[in-house]
């Protein structure tokens, strides 16, 4: 049950509130696309009668990396303490540039034997990558992929789809996972779609998108995948159905910053 839960992060995750206000809103706005610097994301997880943790998605500021200006996206994975059969408390930091692909991306696992992956994307064929115990007592992995074109990671992706909403279109997104090139399908419907949430008393505005992968990852995300994202410039993902090996896990948005934007209503 633990991997399952990791799964239906990962599209967040692989395939993300609350925070304190801010004083002004920030966008990305380079190429056209919208996301928010500050935005603070709470996703709950359900698997059948189970609530099983959250989610939590942040923007966190403009950096650069060497030459490259990027902004930090983090995602948060905490299963609930008084789940009897999982414990998961995992990081993933993605460093995306203006086109929306990573220049770095760093994941922590805590536990008993806490481990980290790291991936430098030096350019469009190399991947630096790294694999160890947090502390770096032992790394049992430190080598180059050498790729074909530039690649998400499990974390970019869900941005890299967000800022891809806006017409009808079916792509096929490179992706590095599990240190090799893969592919997974995203197609974009631009029609608005009525969505409710147990967080507001109205129907959210939400276009829909759906996918597929053909490979298992790590986690156990496989096959078809389903998300809902806000019909408006942020495209905010909203509800999200994945498969994995034991059946279908939901993602909904429970929590946001306020200061920031709201869910907008449905009006047709």
């Amino acid at each position: 049950m633990k991997k399952y839960f990791i799964c239906a992060v990962i599209l967040v995750i692989n395939f993300e509130i609350y925070s304190q206000p801010t004083e002004e809103k920030v966008e990305i706005q380079e190429g056209g696309k919208n996301l928010l610097i500050g935005e603070d994301l709470t996703y709950i997880v359900k698997y059948a009668f189970f609530n099983l943790g959250e989610v939590r998605l942040k923007v966190l500021e403009k950096t650069r990396i060497k030459n490259t200006s990027v902004y930090k996206t983090i995602a948060y994975i905490d299963s609930y303490p008084d789940l009897p059969f999982v414990s998961i408390h995992q990081i993933y930091e993605s460093y995306i540039d203006s086109s929306i692909f990573p220049v770095k991306f760093f994941a922590k696992t805590f536990g008993d034997d806490s481990v980290f992956v790291n991936y430098n994307f030096i350019d469009s064929s190399e991947i630096e990558i790294q694999k160890g115990k947090l502390d770096k007592t032992k790394i049992w992995l430190d080598s180059t992929a050498y790729v074909h074109q530039r690649n998400q990671d499990g974390l970019s992706i869900l941005f890299y789809a967000r800022t891809n909403f806006g017409k009808n279109q079916e792509l096929n997104v490179p992706c590095f996972v599990n240190e090799k090139e893969e592919t997974a399908l995203l197609n974009f419907h631009n029609d608005s779609e009525p969505v409710t949430i147990d967080a507001v008393d109205y129907e959210v505005d939400c276009r829909y998108l759906d996918g597929y992968t053909d490979f298992v990852s790590v986690y156990g995300l496989t096959g078809n995948f389903e998300g809902w994202f806000s019909n408006d410039q942020y495209s905010v993902p909203i509800h999200a159905k994945m498969n994995v090996i034991i059946g279908s896990i939901i993602l909904e948005l429970i929590k946001w910053n306020e200061e920031l934007w709201s869910p907008p209503l449905f009006k047709n």
